[in-house]
């Protein structure tokens, strides 16, 4: 974290966040570290990262877990069986957080493990340097990008090779589960061709607070930061009835003051009649995002197995 010359310099501080001071520098409350892609030699998952445009340079990392002799397709023993694909989006209030750090990348690639799912986490543009709806638009494009391998030749081999794209996750915590929710809901009002989304998974959502969020107009000087936005509040969404998957889970932890509005999503998905349906579950005596802030808590695991069970389900 850079040094500031003074603290009566700042102009906006968020708290966990960064600062905003006179001359235009931010500083960032969190170092993002930096793992780079390879091999686990114990689980045998292979990660690297690849270019989803070169325009904006926005970037993403994929998960390969290991291939074995026994999942050959049927039809052919040198045809490879497709994986189910996990589109993921990272938390960090849409200002902080990668794919490439290391809380992000070991999440990940037990993801792709626990689920023999690829998975693919878009590294999406962070704010205040690039407002939002960057975020948005980056992560829409991450989708658009892995739309392109529907025919077995789009720009990356793995996914060419060994993603089913009639099988994708959309999944995300916190500022991530907002944007895999608003990618949901894209794919659906714009018929976004080549891939069927079929679960949806939003742990710890962040849609805002009860109260006008600053925070959030800071890096949107376009929304009004209340419920009437419907990034804040998919329940104001005209288009939530477009949502394209065939079943949501919705996580939230007991402790988490974003709790609420995770309980009012899920309330929403099941009132609109979007055609789908949804499941809740609940972490007793935990906050926000703890299976990242609290690596040794025992309520780690059922939540794992509560999203695995989630994204290996076959069918509607």
């Amino acid at each position: 974290m850079a040094a500031s010359n003074s603290t009566g310099d700042i102009t906006h501080d968020f708290p966990g966040f960064f600062k905003v001071y006179k001359d235009g520098r931010i500083e960032r409350y969190w170092d993002t570290d930096y793992v780079p892609p390879g091999e686990d030699s114990e689980t045998g998952v292979k990660s690297k990262d690849v270019v989803i445009s070169p325009e904006s340079g926005v970037k993403a990392r994929i998960f390969l877990p290991e291939i074995s002799s026994n999942t050959t397709n049927t039809k052919s023993s040198s045809e490879v069986h497709k994986l189910s694909l996990v589109v993921h989006y990272h938390g960090g209030g849409f200002c902080i957080g990668s794919p490439f750090a290391s809380a992000f990348h070991v999440f990940l690639a037990a993801l792709a493990t626990q689920a023999n799912a690829i998975v693919i986490s878009i590294d999406y543009r962070l704010a205040p340097e690039h407002l939002l709806p960057i975020a948005y638009e980056d992560s829409m494009a991450g989708l658009q990008w892995v739309a392109k391998h529907s025919n077995g030749q789009g720009p990356e081999p793995w996914l060419n090779q060994y993603a089913d794209l009639g099988r994708v996750t959309l999944a995300g915590e916190s500022a991530g589960a907002n944007l895999a929710h608003y990618a949901a809901v894209q794919a659906g009002a714009t018929g976004l061709a080549g891939l069927k989304i079929t679960r949806l998974l939003i742990v710890h959502p962040y849609f805002g607070t009860k109260e006008p969020d600053v925070f959030y107009k800071y890096m949107c000087p376009t929304s009004s930061g209340a419920d009437d936005d419907p990034k804040l509040n998919p329940g104001a969404d005209p288009n939530l009835l477009k949502l394209k998957c065939d079943k949501v889970l919705v996580c939230v932890a007991e402790k988490d003051r974003l709790k609420g509005r995770g309980v009012s999503y899920y309330e929403a998905m099941k009132k609109c009649g979007w055609g789908g349906s949804v499941d809740f579950y609940e972490t007793k005596g935990e906050d926000h995002c703890f299976h990242f802030f609290k690596p040794t808590s025992e309520n780690i695991a059922p939540l794992m197995k509560r999203m695995i069970d989630f994204i290996v389900q076959t069918g509607n």
